[in-house]
């Protein structure tokens, strides 16, 4: 498992979808340990165009153009990430940084 790796999540909790994706967020070094929880970010079909969200669609295994919502962090366990749906290259994880540097009001 890597950090930016998306994970299409079964009844994630306080979700009204039956399923959700998610992108893995938290540091490599956590991921590669034993903890057994990750911070994840929701990826939703809408967006705002906020600078706290990332557009995503094919090229990073999606069915269709969504966002990846920084905003929306959640800790979920790792044995809820099963079902592999893509990754974000280069590129969008620059996006991604940026955005959970704004979301979490950190300096850039």
């Amino acid at each position: 498992m890597k950090r930016g790796e998306l994970y299409r999540v079964y009844k994630p909790r306080t979700d009204s979808k039956q399923f959700r994706t998610f992108v893995v967020v938290s540091r490599q070094t956590l991921i590669d340990s034993r903890f057994p929880n990750l911070v994840c970010a929701a990826v939703m079909s809408e967006g705002q165009g906020l600078a706290t969200q990332v557009r995503i669609g094919i090229e990073e295994g999606m069915k269709h153009d969504s966002w990846v919502h920084c905003d929306d962090l959640r800790n979920l366990q790792r044995s809820q990430l099963t079902s592999y749906v893509g990754s974000m290259g280069p590129a969008k994880m620059r996006k991604l940084d940026y955005a959970l540097t704004v979301a979490l009001d950190l300096p850039y």
